[in-house]
């Protein structure tokens, strides 16, 4: 498995299906309105707990509860999946809980995605996800990405951002907090640096589907800096 080093070439497929799990996030949000003004796309597929209003035809939702994810089997047919699935340790203080969203959710949708022969999965993690970590939430991106990795999906890309910055609509104020101190300090972040400089969700957005759209045939893992230069791969 490579970490970086994605060579970007058009498939320039028409009338796609793609999947979308978390579309009511930053990212997902964001992902979801390329994917409607996107010609290259048919159908967008929804899979959440709550509808979201307003949306254009090309737009299927199936609501349910994601950590009973075997009831949309049948509907979880698509040529492509974007896992914009998380939540954090405030919204979701209780760690069983937690680890069923975190780490259940994607799983359980690799899972699904291979079963049902889709052929390129990608999916957000965090930056210092490790399987081995002593830190919860670390150790838990990790084993979400091993799992999902065991899969052994064609074209599967795992996202580790840094600290993703962008206008949401829950408040967050810690977040808030931690992003304006990293964007003082920004100038620092250079060199092996690089890699911790605050990312936008836009970035994070652009880059799933520039990789979705090109063949790679491999499994990557991008760090926040070249997740980066992926985005501006348009």
């Amino acid at each position: 498995m490579k970490q970086l080093g994605v060579v970007l070439k058009s498939k320039n497929k028409m009338n796609k299906t793609a999947i979308i799990l978390g579309a009511s996030g930053l990212t997902g949000g964001i992902l979801l309105q390329k994917l409607i003004e996107d010609s290259r796309y048919s159908t967008i597929k929804l899979f959440s707990r709550t509808r979201i209003e307003g949306l254009p035809n090309k737009v299927i939702q199936f609501i349910g509860d994601l950590v009973d994810f075997e009831q949309f089997s049948a509907d979880f047919i698509a040529d492509e999946v974007y896992c914009c699935i998380g939540t954090t340790a405030k919204k979701t203080p209780d760690k069983k809980l937690y680890k069923k969203i975190d780490y259940g959710i994607p799983v359980a949708a690799a899972k699904l995605a291979k079963e049902n022969d889709i052929p390129t999965f990608l999916v957000i993690s965090a930056m210092g996800a490790n399987k081995a970590s002593s830190v919860f939430y670390n150790r838990t991106k990790g084993e979400m990405e091993q799992d999902v990795l065991q899969q052994g999906i064609m074209n599967t890309s795992i996202l580790r951002p840094s600290l993703i910055g962008g206008k949401r609509n829950e408040r967050r104020v810690l977040e808030k907090i931690g992003i304006v101190v990293f964007k003082i300090i920004q100038p620092l972040f250079i060199g092996p640096l690089k890699k911790y400089k605050i990312i936008n969700a836009e970035s994070i957005a652009q880059a799933m589907l520039n990789l979705a759209n090109n063949t790679s045939n491999k499994e990557v893992i991008i760090t926040s800096n070249d997740i980066i230069q992926l985005a501006k791969n348009n």
